[in-house]
């Protein structure tokens, strides 16, 4: 077992006394190739190319000795400390920070961040952190090889957005760039690099007195609640038995949808579900082949301040070019949209049906397609509380599948 782990963060600034105190007594350091070559390391201390953390971390529990570990920005915010810290290793560490990179990309580029959604992107992870830059307005990614900003421009195709790509920051090559994503892909990008992802309808200036949660802002995107009655033109007519706010509760509830989730509206009619869907924090495509309910679904997201991808296109076909989702609501279309849509496997998905025969068609494409699927017969009616007299009465069977855990 090591006798002393201090981990370093390192930003470009000269050392503090309390890192060179520690570097003068390491007999083991561990640290990308620029931090080992920096002149306070000992000359007759081992040294580690950090690549897998596990291996070094592993290495440098059965140290005898003292050790240094050198991170890049501040080590305690998406950096080494978390696995070195971990149980299997049993390391207790004493942490010198420094800026984050995150920190220092906003600096650079003269903006705030504490109304920035901050993930990390990598070959695994790379289409959640996509899934997010396409439901917030100020999105850094921690990329990753694999996952840098040419993947990240490729995935939000048909997306624009505005990426500021930060590149060796603390460095004497480090350089800002800042271009729309549709240019990104024409450039090569040095890692490491942090990129700011900005833009969309959605994105809007944070008032000072509302900044109190990092990345969150309650109450700033139309209210409370979700699943409510709908405001509609008058020349959109009422809503029909697919889109009452009863059924679209239950059909939330039942989605779940999250942030990092990419959820399909197949049919989205005045776009509420999907409205909901997005101001619940998840990418939200929503489709329908009517180019005036596209109109009202726009008109939705942008009265509520949330992100929506709006197409015009008719499903099954249209479906062949969207992004893989991650949980679906079918809001028309019957069993072959429904069939067409579980060929992509999502996790889950929602679906109605006006009559009995219509919920067993769609279960039964479900069913073939190996989901586990449940059905509710939905009764509800509206009463007027000044008299207490029936408005409305919708009846409609609820259907919800979700595909088995892979084992």
């Amino acid at each position: 077992m090591a006798d002393r782990v201090t981990v370093i963060g390192w930003d470009g600034s000269p050392l503090t006394a309390a890192a060179r105190s520690a570097l003068s007594a390491a007999t083991l350091v561990a640290g990308a190739a620029h931090h080992l070559a920096l002149p306070e390391v000992p000359p007759t201390a081992e040294r580690i190319r950090l690549g897998s953390l596990g291996l070094a971390a592993r290495r440098i529990a059965g140290h005898r000795g003292t050790a240094v570990v050198f991170a890049d920005g501040d080590p305690g915010f998406f950096g080494v400390v978390r696995t070195l810290r971990a149980p299997e290793h049993g390391l207790e560490v004493e942490v010198v920070p420094a800026v984050s990179a995150v920190a220092a990309a906003f600096a650079r580029a003269g903006m705030p961040w504490d109304d920035a959604q901050v993930v990390v992107a990598h070959p695994r992870t790379l289409r959640r952190a996509v899934n997010v830059c396409r439901a917030h307005g100020k999105v850094a990614v921690l990329t990753s090889p694999g996952a840098g900003p040419v993947e990240l421009a490729l995935l939000l195709d048909g997306v624009h957005r505005t990426f500021v790509i930060c590149e060796e920051l603390g460095t004497d090559r480090e350089r800002v760039t800042v271009l729309t994503s549709d240019k990104v892909a024409d450039h090569t990008w040095r890692d490491p690099n942090v990129v700011i992802v900005i833009g969309g309808a959605g994105h809007s200036a944070v008032p000072a007195e509302a900044a109190w949660l990092l990345g969150s802002h309650p109450g700033l995107a139309g209210g409370r609640g979700w699943a409510r009655p709908q405001d509609l033109p008058a020349e959109a007519g009422t809503t029909g038995e697919g889109e009452s706010a009863q059924l679209r509760a239950a059909q939330l509830a039942r989605l779940g949808p999250r942030t990092g989730d990419l959820v399909w509206d197949i049919g989205t009619g005045s776009g509420g579900l999907a409205v909901d869907a997005a101001a619940l924090g998840a990418a939200v495509i929503a489709v329908d082949a009517d180019p005036r309910a596209c109109d009202r679904a726009t008109a939705a997201a942008r009265k509520r301040g949330v992100q929506l991808q709006v197409l015009v296109g008719r499903a099954p076909v249209v479906l062949e070019y969207l992004p893989e989702p991650d949980v679906v609501r079918v809001g028309g279309g019957g069993a072959e949209v429904v069939a067409a849509v579980a060929d992509r496997r999502p996790e889950r998905i929602v679906s109605h049906a006006s009559t009995r025969d219509e919920a067993e068609a769609i279960g039964r494409a479900l069913t073939e397609h190996g989901y586990v699927v449940e059905c509710a017969l939905l009764q509800s009616v509206g009463l007027d509380t000044r008299t207490w007299a029936e408005q409305d009465r919708s009846v409609v069977f609820l259907l919800a599948a979700e595909r088995p855990v892979s084992r």
